[in-house]
């Protein structure tokens, strides 16, 4: 059981840096003429965020994703990596 919740977290640690790390490349390429297609992408979220005012302490919580093409090639590449492992 130990190796299963293991290979989750080795997988999910994979996952985020090919999103992150394919997310700014897709930012880069968005400023070259013939790569603009790796920026498309959309963004969901909370867009306003939400405020809890508790007198002594202010909390602001907000959550915002961005989804491009080359975040999904990150993700892909990650997962093949893994695989390979």
């Amino acid at each position: 059981m130990a190796t299963r919740e293991r290979n989750f977290w080795i997988l999910l640690v994979f996952l985020l840096s090919g999103l992150v790390i394919g997310g700014l490349l897709g930012e880069i390429a968005s400023k070259v003429d013939w790569l603009w297609w790796l920026s498309y992408g959309e963004s969901f979220g909370i867009s306003s965020p939400i405020e809890l005012d508790l007198s002594v302490i202010k909390i602001t919580f907000g959550l915002m994703f961005k989804i491009n093409i080359s975040s999904i090639i990150g993700m892909a590449i990650a997962i093949f990596i893994y695989r390979k492992m």
